[in-house]
């Protein structure tokens, strides 16, 4: 799962190196997505998540950026800087799609290295 989680990083990295910060969260899904695309690494894109509440399953509009490969979820942000509300939103989809690993990649700073999370459940 590392090498995969490598793999993500090393997508945004280069997406960020081409594009730099200040654009769109939207911009930087696609510009993402093409890059997954080319490394051959398989995504699902905007993945519905339902919130099921006392065995009642609703859907609320929740959206996971991506999941990777069935197995990781990654949550892009252009943010000035990532805050606690960002990581409990990518906790809790951890938890809601009942996948163990997530991303959380701010596009929006100087460089990638240091401006995402990595989570395990």
């Amino acid at each position: 799962m590392r090498g995969l989680t490598e793999q993500v990083i090393g997508s945004a990295i280069e997406v960020h190196r081409e594009l730099g910060p200040g654009l769109l969260e939207s911009a930087y899904c696609t510009c993402l997505a093409r890059e997954f695309d080319l490394r051959g690494i398989k995504y699902a894109r905007e993945v519905k998540l339902p919130v099921v509440y006392k065995g009642v399953e609703s859907d609320c509009g929740y959206r996971m950026d991506f999941v990777v490969e069935g197995r990781i979820v990654v949550e892009v942000k252009a943010v000035e800087k990532l805050a606690g509300i960002h990581e409990a939103q990518l906790l809790t989809y951890l938890r809601l799609s009942k996948l163990r690993v997530g991303l959380l990649i701010n596009f929006n700073a100087p460089t990638i290295r240091n401006n995402y999370i990595r989570r395990v459940l």
